[in-house]
């Protein structure tokens, strides 16, 4: 998969079918874009994805700015495996929030080729969302593309959407979120060095820094995680900003069972199973120490029951 920011991508393809958004969290909604541009795709076609970084609304309104439900790599990490072709990453600042829809569909077909375009029915794009779908197909008449849209895609009768899967997992409903997304809601990235606090408690933890911004979810979980792709291994973490230790930085720490190797460097990624409770503030850690325990027992009794149902 080739990934580009801000150049002409026209030398990539003799033409494209393209699919354009922003595509956070790469759910049920998203693959369905995916897959219907793929089938759309001719011998010599590029399957091409527009998407945006950051999130417009960080640079529009950030105020509304919704909680991040993967981060770039991430995302790049799901578009690979869904099978595009091309990412073309737009650097979304003010600049590009100008751009008329006029000009914004111009470059579909300037930097692409574009052949076909496909977007959701509630797609907008341009300065102040002046374009819609209409309009979409009125200027790839004028670019020379096509357009096309698909309606939402209904889970149990919920629509498909990253707001609804930001509602599910603020109330830790997974079993909804995975049904949304088509697969369990996971956070992965690099593991970096911490305090070592957990250590000298006796909880180690492998900690994963999150993307700026507000969390789709907080408190203490039971989880599982993998290393590098490999098993996956039961274990308890803390997403959140740490106020028992005084912490600031938003950090994913996973303490994970029986294992006591060293990961510093090493890419992780965590599956949410159950909220055990939120986070807490305590005055000494020796209640913290019986809390951290008493989370491993919990957590060690939902995964012993997960994993029977299996």
């Amino acid at each position: 998969m080739r990934v580009c920011r801000d150049q002409d991508h026209r030398e990539l393809a003799a033409s494209a079918v393209v699919t354009v958004g922003v595509f956070d969290g790469l759910h049920r909604g998203h693959r369905a874009l995916i897959d219907r541009a793929r089938s759309l795709c001719r011998d010599g076609d590029v399957l091409a994805l527009v998407t945006f970084e950051p999130l417009p609304l960080v640079v529009v309104d950030p105020q509304r700015a919704p909680a991040r439900l993967t981060g770039t790599r991430q995302k790049l990490e799901l578009l690979r495996a869904a099978g595009v072709d091309l990412v073309w990453m737009m650097r979304f600042n003010r600049q590009l929030a100008d751009t008329s829809a006029q000009a914004f569909a111009a470059q579909l077909k300037s930097g692409l080729n574009a052949r076909r375009v496909v977007v959701g029915s509630d797609f907008r794009f341009g300065r102040r969302r002046e374009g819609d779908f209409a309009s979409l197909q009125a200027l790839g008449g004028e670019f020379g593309f096509e357009a096309e849209s698909l309606p939402p895609v209904l889970v149990d009768g919920l629509r498909v959407s990253s707001t609804a899967v930001r509602a599910a997992l603020s109330q830790a409903k997974f079993g909804i979120a995975e049904r949304l997304l088509g697969r369990a809601y996971t956070l992965s990235g690099r593991v970096v060095r911490g305090q070592a606090l957990g250590r000298q408690l006796g909880y180690p933890t492998a900690n994963l820094r999150l993307p700026e911004g507000p969390l789709p979810l907080s408190g203490i979980f039971a989880v599982r995680a993998r290393i590098d792709e490999g098993p996956w291994r039961d274990g308890v973490a803390n997403l959140g900003y740490r106020p028992a230790v005084g912490g600031g930085e938003a950090l994913l720490e996973t303490h994970l069972f029986e294992f006591d190797g060293d990961l510093y460097g090493r890419r992780m990624e965590v599956k949410f199973v159950e909220k055990l409770r939120d986070e807490a503030h305590f005055d000494h850690l020796d209640g913290l120490v019986a809390q951290m325990k008493n989370d491993e027992a919990q957590a060690r009794l939902v995964l012993a029951g997960a994993n029977n149902s299996d």
